[in-house]
């Protein structure tokens, strides 16, 4: 697969892009995303499908705009598919042909199930490891997959979309008729129960921005973004009742959505009713993403290996130097947790997010090595983008944050207060960080001792001479809970 890839996702209400860069053979990040609301289906479902000449001709500019961005980043493949106005239209072989012939770009129409699919492998693969429907109100179509396991075992497509009520029945002040269609529409979806909804696209995520605002999340990070679906019954019930634009920006809609938010809302309010939805995660990746891994994921069943993280890995392949050291530290962390764990009864769901902190430790380093700790904590908040809920991404930033075992800011943890557990979890954890770094201070090529811990005293054995560089660091540490004592055998 191409060091870079350019995948361009042609909607019926917006155009985008996204350029995503390889730094293994598995791990990636984007480089660069942009869109451009062509409409290109706009005045199509009150034309029998058939796409019209201006909205056909925005297309064709942000298309060529989209090329161009992609030759300044040396783009060496381009991925570009269509989805439900294009599919539907009867005119889309010309506009195909002028595609190709203005812009030199081949476009791929694929059909409801296989968009369902790739929206389904992008959840699957880059958010926690649920068992859901995911849900993609587009502007004509909505798209639902299925996932158990980590795996899409079905797929959906019903010609439902914002743009396609809007011109139906919005724009002619037929709600009671919108809500017939929705309904008979639904009738369709072969999955008929279902407690939790992955939502996919503009609509959900311009509603769970709304709601992730109003209740003060500590973190500003849509996608992984979970919530009940009452909080989204409430604030769709205010939209579908607002009466004017001002109305709707006072909700906190966003202008580009004033237009298509409440055929959104009402589809998105029906469906949950109708499957009985009562917990609801965002998902910021969906068919782009999907289109992706399905090309760099196709020899591997369209999942990633075992407990690959994406994110995790090409943070450490930018950013970690010394992979020696960092193995051996994660494999000491993770020893330690282990032997203190039953007397300081830690709590075993922390263990993997202490184990990514000795991960992250260092990669700070590459940014200034005098405030590592501080660069390293930034780039774990930030970064560590896909397959992990917001609160391991709050402690395994916070653990990286105070590696250093010198105390937890209580100013520093406050913001981020909700997600976290107590002061004493994050000190006790931090602390432990800090040891496994302290007892490799001389840098051993393996791990040169042993441990024992008994009556809350840890002892370290060295079959040669003690490092002193390394007693001199542990005893700087300030743990009055455990005893730490040196000797030789």
């Amino acid at each position: 697969m191409a060091k870079r890839t350019a995948v361009i996702d042609i909607g019926s209400n917006s155009a985008r892009m996204i350029i995503l860069e390889k730094t293994s053979r598995f791990a990636f990040h984007l480089l660069h995303e942009v869109k451009s609301r062509v409409r290109i289906s706009e005045n199509a479902y009150q034309n029998e499908g058939v796409l019209q000449e201006e909205a056909i001709q925005r297309a064709i500019g942000a298309l060529r705009d989209f090329m161009q961005i992609a030759r300044s980043y040396d783009v060496r493949k381009t991925l570009c598919v269509a989805t439900s106005a294009v599919r539907d239209a009867s005119n889309k072989k010309n506009f195909i042909q002028r595609v190709k012939r203005e812009v030199d770009l081949n476009i791929k129409v694929i059909s409801g199930e296989r968009e369902a699919y790739l929206g389904g492998i992008a959840c699957a693969n880059l958010l926690p490891s649920y068992d859901a429907m995911t849900l993609d109100i587009g502007g004509g179509s909505t798209e639902c997959a299925c996932i158990k396991n980590a795996k899409v075992v079905d797929s959906d497509s019903i010609d439902l979309g914002t743009v396609r009520l809007k011109e139906l029945f919005f724009d002619r002040n037929d709600i009671e008729g919108a809500k017939k269609y929705i309904d008979t529409a639904l009738e369709q979806l072969k999955t008929k129960e279902q407690s939790h909804i992955i939502g996919v696209g503009g609509t959900f995520r311009a509603l769970a921005q709304i709601i992730l605002k109003n209740k003060n999340h500590p973190m500003n990070k849509i996608h992984a973004f979970s919530f009940e679906a009452q909080d989204l019954k409430t604030l769709g019930k205010k939209i579908l009742a607002a009466e004017s634009l001002s109305e709707l920006k006072e909700l906190g809609v966003k202008k580009d959505r004033y237009d298509v938010i409440k055929p959104g809302t009402l589809i998105l309010l029906r469906l949950i009713k109708k499957v009985g939805a009562t917990h609801l995660t965002t998902s910021g990746a969906g068919v782009r993403e999907g289109l992706y891994l399905s090309d760099l994921l196709r020899h591997n069943g369209d999942c990633f290996p075992k407990n690959f993280n994406p994110s995790l890995s090409y943070l450490v392949d930018q950013h970690s130097h010394n992979a020696e050291q960092r193995n051996l530290r994660v494999k000491l962390v993770r020893t330690l947790f282990e032997l203190l764990q039953p007397t300081f009864e830690f709590d075993l769901t922390h263990k993997e997010p202490l184990t990514i902190a000795a991960k992250l430790a260092k990669i700070g380093a590459s940014h200034h090595f005098y405030s590592f700790q501080n660069h390293s904590y930034y780039l774990a908040l930030t970064a560590l983008e896909y397959g992990y809920t917001h609160e391991e991404i709050a402690l395994i930033s916070m653990l990286v944050r105070f590696q250093l075992g010198k105390g937890v800011k209580k100013s520093t943890m406050a913001e981020y207060k909700k997600l976290l557990p107590s002061l004493e979890s994050v000190q006790a954890l931090s602390r432990l960080l800090a040891l496994s770094d302290a007892l490799l201070s001389h840098h051993p090529r393996n791990l040169d001792f042993e441990l024992a811990f008994e009556n809350k005293k840890l002892t370290v054995s060295y079959k040669n001479k003690m490092p002193y560089i390394t007693q001199e660091n542990v005893q700087a540490l300030t743990c009055e809970a455990l005893e730490i004592v040196f000797k030789t055998h």
